[in-house]
């Protein structure tokens, strides 16, 4: 497994303890594993945890849709999103698409309704945690926002869903959008903010195949600058 794969795997994983009920698991001297323990770092929690996967479990985790490791009390992730509001099958709060909020050119305001998206998101699980049986989706905390790509084509069928065509826009925009979801508690994560569609993505024709080529300038000064800035 690539070290990016891994470090996606890392983050799933460690995040879905916290969502199911692992029932007693010790390890093989008869105590508790470390990644069960909160007290413990997470960087110490998270390599013990790979340690007691096996390397089917490692890929079963990569799936957002893919079973629980119900061995391990880990539960499948989920993902859901919320580019103007979360996506739920019942009523949320929407806001203006994300080209729209991009205009104001205030990420103090941009940050403010991610904000009140991550509040929504949070109440919507603790309501199915707190009522099992209730008759709506029961997403997980990943989140797949915000969409980062550069609006450089006009035509694309997307270009609603991004920032404008200006890297430095896209970064201060996409980080106060970050910064919203995942809150700033120290320790624990309001949602976990995943970033898409790295990089150099911009049509929808055969996009999971094609070769972009761009020069190394424009992948450094153009592509590139906004994923650092939400990243760093």
């Amino acid at each position: 497994m690539n070290p990016v794969r891994r470090t996606a795997c890392l983050l799933v994983a460690l995040w879905g303890v916290g969502m199911g009920s692992p029932q007693a698991v010790l390890s093989t001297e008869g105590k508790q594993p470390v990644y069960l323990d909160p007290t413990q770092a997470v960087e110490k929690r998270t390599q013990d945890l790979i340690l007691h996967l096996t390397l089917e479990e490692k890929a079963t985790l990569l799936n957002h849709n893919g079973p629980d490791v119900e061995r391990l009390g880990i539960r499948s992730d989920k993902w859901n999103q919320c580019l103007h509001g979360v996506c739920w099958d019942q009523p949320t709060t929407m806001f203006p698409v994300s080209i729209a909020m991009a205009a104001t050119w205030d990420p103090a305001l941009v940050n403010e309704v991610a904000t009140v998206i991550s509040d929504e998101a949070r109440a919507i699980y603790n309501l199915w945690h707190q009522q099992p049986d209730i008759r709506a989706q029961h997403k997980g905390l990943i989140y797949r926002a915000p969409v980062i790509n550069i609006s450089r084509n006009p035509y694309w069928g997307r270009i609603n869903e991004c920032y404008g065509e200006d890297p430095f826009l896209t970064g201060r925009i996409g980080v106060a959008f970050v910064k919203g979801l995942q809150g700033n508690d120290p320790k624990y994560l309001k949602l976990v903010s995943t970033l898409k569609h790295y990089a150099v993505n911009n049509v929808e024709k055969d996009r999971q195949k094609l070769s972009a080529t761009v020069s190394e300038r424009m992948l450094y000064e153009y592509w590139l600058p906004h994923f650092r800035d939400c990243i760093v």
